[in-house]
């Protein structure tokens, strides 16, 4: 097999960052670039992006597929499929400390379909993810909370 008919390798990648934040106790998010193939509640998208946890904890039913993610999740107390297409991640990476992998989204851009959604009020931005690569949107799917602005520090807890 010769390098045009390789597969992907961000469905792997996606899944092995997953696995890796659910195994070290963090909660997964994804950033997404979204257009009219992706399925989210468009109440939740700003500046054509959308953030979503996708932890166990958060999500029903989730297949991190070669193609799609494809989960349900709640969204102030309303069940919701969600369908995101691989190729719109931007990047996953742990909302504790920020740890994870961008993408390169050169060809990905928001289309008119963007221009058509709502404004939703702004919340704090992330300092630990590159905002280079990706964008600043902090919306976020599930009923988790917003993450903190700085990494909790940690304790030590005397055991005897």
């Amino acid at each position: 097999m010769n390098a045009p008919d390789a597969t992907s390798t961000r469905p792997y990648l996606l899944r092995a960052l997953h696995e890796w934040c659910t195994d070290n106790g963090y909660t997964p998010y994804v950033t997404v670039l979204v257009d009219e193939t992706v399925q989210v509640p468009m109440e939740y998208v700003k500046n054509g992006e959308i953030v979503l946890n996708v932890s166990y904890d958060a999500t029903s039913g989730m297949t991190l597929g070669n193609e799609f993610i494809e989960f349900k999740a709640r969204f102030a107390g309303k069940p919701r499929e969600i369908m995101v297409p691989i190729h719109r991640v931007q990047a996953i990476y742990a909302r504790e400390n920020g740890q994870g992998m961008a993408f390169p989204t050169s060809n990905l851009r928001a289309t008119d379909v963007t221009s058509k959604l709502p404004v939703v009020s702004a919340r704090p931005s992330l300092t630990s993810v590159d905002s280079s690569r990706i964008g600043a949107s902090q919306q976020e799917g599930g009923d988790a909370p917003m993450p903190p602005t700085t990494p909790p520090r940690p304790t030590l807890t005397r055991v005897k």
